[in-house]
């Protein structure tokens, strides 16, 4: 079975950058105060290492980016003993913090300017990371393991710089939308969810099935109605690589569905240039900021740091309108993916893709594509925010492909 889902993960095809585009060093030893020896020096730098990240965190200095006074990288040990590259980007005054996983082909290297300007239009606190075997992350690339990732940096968040649950908002941009929908399915008090060219499973992205089985991954389309908090959902109307009909059957299946954007014309590398992309995004965290913060579901949960065991509870319909909410009427399909854990395999099911045929998902005008078109040339998309963000460098490239040996 273990290899029918590795030669599902394999035509899916992670693609981490080769070379990763950014280098990892040791900070040099601060100086020792006059008067204090070496050990004073080793303490300091010990109490660096500690703290966040699933089994320690360690501070490290990205190379070959441009250095930000701002900007604190570390290296974040899983619970499936990879290590990861993260980078957390300090705004002053900020209230929530954006924990962003990115789309394939990426690493930090690359989104290091994107990351900087979004935490400065945005006013928030941005963590970015490197799945397992992407930039300068040791391991390999897999599902697991990005799940393992996502929590690590979740748990430093949470640890290492003083986040609270209610106070971050997962990010997750295509393949990202994998690990940011499985932590937000098992936190309860999670402030908001941002989906950008979202997929709904990774066999989804092949062929359109029309059930969930057991040896499919990234089972968004299971796990988005077990999502508590407001959903964003952001993607191209043109988009070859992950077809729109993905990111409106998400939303459509959100239980707490926010004003989504579906940028007319939009492809699957390039929103972020669209001048509508930064305006609703930050119409969105306004939004949100300006919210209270999700009750407790019990008095033990009220100080909530980490993934809850226990499954979602139906919320009350009592979203402020500065939330956008359009529907609180879809009750919660059982629980196919109850995981205690990150590393516990699901259980098979059945069918999960039942909904009721004569709902029309908002706005929705394009029918689902037969096939979806897998060019196997990369994109690349180099450059910047319209007028708005005149900054920002990408090179974001989010593809997925069918290789020729993928099916041995």
């Amino acid at each position: 079975m273990g290899a029918v889902t590795s030669t599902v993960a394999a035509r899916f095809a992670f693609f981490p950058p080769s070379p990763p585009s950014y280098g990892v060093e040791h900070p040099p030893p601060p100086p020792a105060a006059p008067g204090a020896g070496a050990g004073a020096a080793a303490q300091v730098v010990e109490a660096k290492e500690k703290g966040g990240g699933g089994g320690g965190s360690t501070v490290v200095e990205l190379t070959g980016v441009p250095p930000k006074g701002n900007v604190e990288a570390r290296r974040l040990r899983t619970k499936r003993g990879t290590e990861v590259v993260a980078m957390h980007v300090r705004q002053p005054g900020a209230k929530l913090t954006l924990l962003y996983s990115h789309g394939n082909a990426a690493d930090l290297g690359q989104m290091y300017e994107l990351f900087v300007e979004l935490s400065s239009h945005l006013n928030v606190n941005l963590m970015g990371y490197d799945y397992s075997g992407y930039g300068q992350s040791s391991g390999k690339p897999s599902e697991q393991n990005t799940y393992a990732d996502i929590e690590a940096v979740y748990r430093c968040l949470i640890e290492t710089y003083g986040a609270s649950e209610d106070t971050i908002i997962l990010y997750g941009q295509s393949v990202g939308s994998g690990p940011t929908l499985d932590l937000a399915s098992r936190l309860t008090r999670l402030r908001a969810v941002v989906l950008h060219s979202p997929i709904l499973s990774g066999l989804r992205v092949m062929y359109p099935v029309k059930h969930t089985y057991w040896f499919d991954i990234y089972k968004n389309i299971d796990k988005v109605p077990l999502v508590r908090c407001p959903v964003l959902v952001i993607h191209g109307t043109a988009d070859e690589v992950v077809d729109c009909s993905h990111g409106r059957a998400l939303w459509e299946l959100a239980k707490v569905k926010y004003e989504p954007l579906w940028i007319k014309g939009g492809n699957h590398c390039n929103l972020e240039l669209y001048p509508e992309y930064i305006k609703h995004l930050k119409k969105f965290v306004t939004a949100i900021e300006k919210s209270p913060p999700p009750p407790p579901i019990d008095e033990e949960s009220t100080e909530t740091s980490g993934p809850s065991d226990r499954g979602p509870t139906e919320p009350e319909c009592t979203v402020e309108d500065a939330r956008k909410s359009t529907d609180c009427r879809d009750k919660t399909r059982p629980s196919v993916d109850h995981r205690h854990s990150t590393d516990r395999r699901e259980k098979p099911r059945g069918s999960t893709d039942r909904r009721d045929k004569s709902r029309k998902s908002v706005g929705q005008s394009d029918k689902p594509r037969a096939s979806v078109d897998q060019s196997d040339r990369p994109r690349k998309s180099i450059d910047r925010f319209g007028g708005m963000m005149k900054s920002v460098r990408l090179c974001n490239i989010d593809c997925f492909k069918v290789t020729a040996t993928s099916g041995s």
